[in-house]
């Protein structure tokens, strides 16, 4: 082999396949381009990315931003070998940040890093940002892939993602919540992405495989469950939004129903659950069963059957239930804001003996 030749396999032999990169460009563009909407610019492979703000129908708009990643989830979807759903994860994760305040998502970026890129596991998960992206009407415009052999061992990887959105400065989200207003729920998917590490611990003590049926769910297997994508709500709560009196929502992630309901109230207030308006995911309650947790860490950790919790003028309530059902959404109301204690909101979780008794499994 000549010097020359050496040189231009010198980067493949330490780790990093530029052929495969490009390969890959080539083929998730039709994918990115599907997703176009009003705004979008070009297509993958400059510098960076252009959306035009003024191809939207916006007065006075505020941008909105959030990135997130899909957590410890990936390494259930490395051991199954199952790629197809974690990029669904990813932008559901940014974009139902987005909804939060009331903002259209507009577009997204990823970023995969991997110690060395195996082409087809990394169309599919681009596949999955790209059907996540159609599902929250938001264009894919860009992202980064990079080889990092070192960093991160073959077969390994990671991703973030990173979405824009806009609101009308008037329409930003929240408003004050106040007490007497309502709490809805919103069904979630399943686990979503939050609590992978504690999963991945239950499952291992208690050595169930992956790929052996659930044990509350015989007609499916364990690891599909766990892999449930979580579910997008940007085109149902922007429906909610638009007929007005939605206050403020909270988006269920990490820190499950103690944590970030009160994100989304004024100081002195009490974010008031009734925990036998909604049923406990089987998942859930099996995960609590085996791994002998309780209500509190539970509450703490899952999103517990609800993705979403929107804060509504008591008015509109019922109706607001009634577009989100339209929407395809499970919807109920689930609680109440309560004059609190002086200093930041708490979260009152009722009928915890009834709805989770022992966190046991049901009968």
């Amino acid at each position: 082999m000549t010097k020359e030749e050496r040189g231009a396999d010198a980067y493949a032999e330490a780790g990093v396949d530029i052929a495969a990169g490009n390969a890959l460009v080539h083929r998730i563009g039709p994918l990115a381009m599907a997703t176009a909407r009003p705004g979008s610019m070009g297509g993958l492979g400059g510098f960076g990315a252009v959306f035009d703000l003024a191809a939207e129908d916006f007065t006075d708009p505020l941008l909105v931003a959030a990135t997130d990643g899909v957590g410890t989830k990936l390494l259930l979807a490395e051991a199954m070998g199952r790629h197809d759903t974690l990029g669904i994860d990813l932008v559901a994760m940014c974009v139902n940040d987005l909804v939060v305040q009331g903002a259209e998502p507009l577009f997204f970026l990823d970023y995969l890093a991997t110690g060395k890129l195996e082409l087809e596991a990394a169309t599919a998960l681009v596949t999955g940002i790209a059907k996540g992206c159609t599902l929250a009407n938001c264009a894919l415009i860009g992202g980064e892939t990079a080889e990092m052999p070192g960093v991160y061992a073959p077969g390994r990887f990671d991703l973030a993602g990173f979405a824009v959105g806009a609101v009308e400065r008037a329409e930003l989200l929240p408003k004050r919540v106040e007490a007497g207003h309502r709490i809805i729920g919103v069904a979630s998917s399943g686990l979503h992405s939050n609590g992978y590490s504690l999963v991945r611990r239950i499952i291992a003590e208690a050595r169930v495989e992956l790929d052996a049926p659930a044990p509350f769910d015989p007609t499916r297997d364990l690891g599909a469950v766990l892999l449930q994508p979580t579910r997008i709500y940007v085109r149902s709560c922007r429906a909610a939004i638009r007929h007005g009196g939605v206050k403020a929502l909270a988006h269920i992630t990490g820190g499950g129903l103690v944590e970030n309901p009160p994100r989304a109230v004024p100081d002195g207030l009490r974010v008031r659950l009734d925990l036998t308006t909604w049923s406990l995911p089987p998942v859930m309650r099996w995960l609590a069963e085996t791994g002998g947790l309780d209500p509190s860490t539970l509450a703490r950790t899952f999103n517990c059957g609800l993705g979403m919790l929107l804060f509504v003028e008591p008015k509109v309530a019922d109706a607001l239930v009634e577009i989100l059902r339209g929407k395809g959404e499970t919807a109920m109301l689930v609680g109440v804001v309560e004059a609190g204690e002086p200093g930041p909101a708490t979260v009152v979780l009722d009928g915890v003996e009834t709805a989770w008794p022992a966190a046991a499994p049901p009968s």
